[in-house]
């Protein structure tokens, strides 16, 4: 995953909404070739939720080489830290574009910390 998608991880950010989705990291600047899940629109929280412990084991499990199920317990702590902390315009900004926007990136960060994640370039 390239630097330029990290914020779409979490967010949001990797493989179709887990690969493009949430990890806290990078720009809020829109992806010129970007294009959000629309089931997003829709989705009931918890389901964020799944979407965000995914997209954080996907990544997380690439910057430090280890297995995604072995980041399970972080990724979930990650997933439902972040989203018990976004306000309603956070979270309907992320159901819009599929990444945290600058507000919501500032929690997850904090998230990544408390989780003991690392955090993305």
């Amino acid at each position: 995953m390239t630097t330029r998608r990290f914020p779409t991880l979490i967010a949001a950010g990797l493989l179709a909404l887990g690969a493009t989705a949430a990890l806290a990291g990078g720009s809020s600047a829109p992806f010129e070739q970007y294009q959000p899940d629309p089931a997003l629109r829709t989705a009931p929280k918890a389901n964020l939720e799944g979407r965000v412990r995914h997209a954080c084991a996907v990544v997380q499990a690439r910057m430090t080489n280890a297995s995604e199920a072995s980041l399970e317990r972080p990724c979930g702590c990650y997933a439902k830290q972040t989203l018990r902390s976004l306000d309603e315009s956070e979270i309907e900004a992320y159901r819009t574009t599929g990444y945290f926007n600058d507000s919501a990136r500032t929690k997850a960060l904090s998230a990544l910390d408390s989780c003991k994640l690392q955090r993305p370039v």
